[in-house]
């Protein structure tokens, strides 16, 4: 599904220059659930956001259901993050002008969806993440967990290839927490690939693999 080769993500600030990735080579499977774990400043969310698409990495390759996307121009990348890839944030990245259905509706509708079709299919996504009597409220009237099951039901609602989760347990509760790691697992099953960072090592019992990140560089690709 995903194959990165020689990663390296370096950022310029002023003069001087801060290399994060260190040539990371990196592999997922169709089906995968796996789990990027590392002290803070490693370089996990970095990678994920060169193997997302949401950033380009400075040198290497990377290829994504067989295409190489370093020769994608920007508007081939925003076309291929919006039909094949799904993403989920720490800090839910909801707009809070418009309520729970409208919200999981705008990647639809960007689309091309029309907007009675849109409804249907994030009724049906908010209903299966537990949300059935929420469509309509805004995502101040929602708790936490709730606003996370939003993000992750916009994420789910056109079956992406790969979900991407950033964090996505950081601002939560340990209880809220397990419960959207179990909505993750339920996914998994249904054969949905998942990369999620995380600083909880304890969560990554609910992933297939394991990845360690030190100092830019993988220092650890285990099997759970």
């Amino acid at each position: 599904m995903i194959q990165a080769r020689k990663i390296i993500k370096k950022f310029k600030s002023g003069n001087s220059e801060l290399t994060v990735l260190k040539g990371v080579d990196f592999d997922v499977d169709d089906g995968e659930f796996i789990s990027i774990i590392g002290r803070s400043g490693s370089g996990k969310s970095t990678l994920m956001y060169q193997l997302s698409l949401l950033d380009r990495p400075t040198s290497g390759t990377i290829e994504i259901g067989g295409k190489n996307t370093d020769i994608l121009t920007d508007r081939e990348r925003t076309i291929l993050r919006l039909f094949q890839l799904g993403y989920v944030f720490q800090d839910y990245a909801l707009i809070p002008e418009l309520n729970a259905i409208e919200n999981v509706m705008i990647p639809l509708l960007e689309q091309g969806i029309n907007k009675i079709d849109a409804r249907k299919i994030s009724a049906r996504v908010l209903e299966r993440v537990e949300l059935k009597e929420k469509f309509n409220n805004l995502p101040n009237q929602l708790s936490g967990g709730e606003q996370q099951r939003v993000s992750i039901a916009r994420a789910m609602g056109h079956n992406p290839k790969i979900l991407f989760a950033d964090e996505p347990t950081a601002n939560l509760d340990n209880d809220t927490s397990i419960s959207i790691l179990k909505t993750f697992k339920e996914l998994h099953a249904d054969g949905q690939t998942i990369i999620m960072v995380t600083h909880e090592p304890e969560y990554v019992q609910y992933t297939d693999r394991v990845i360690t990140l030190f100092d830019g560089n993988i220092v650890k690709n285990e099997k759970n």
